[in-house]
């Protein structure tokens, strides 16, 4: 995105028009302007944040009996009508 560059000028001649604005007005000018400043934080979070050790109090024997006790035993197949 371009950016505008403005001349003291100009400048000066907006700052004439905003000083007789109601105190509110110009804190939230100030605030507005300021966050177009800041640089924005990245808030998308990579798929790093997934890795790691798996946390479980079962022990490996008992999770392996809940992955085959959870699993489906039968095969059906659907008829096209």
């Amino acid at each position: 995105m371009a950016t505008l560059k403005i001349s003291d000028k100009s400048i000066s001649r907006y700052f004439g028009f905003l000083k007789n604005m109601d105190t509110q007005s110009k804190k939230r000018l100030i605030i507005e302007l300021t966050n177009s400043i800041e640089p924005k934080r990245d808030t998308k979070r990579g798929i790093d944040h997934l890795f790691g050790a798996w946390e479980d109090t079962r022990t490996a024997e008992e999770m392996v009996s809940d992955i085959r006790e959870s699993g489906v035993q039968h095969r059906e197949i659907e008829r096209f009508e």
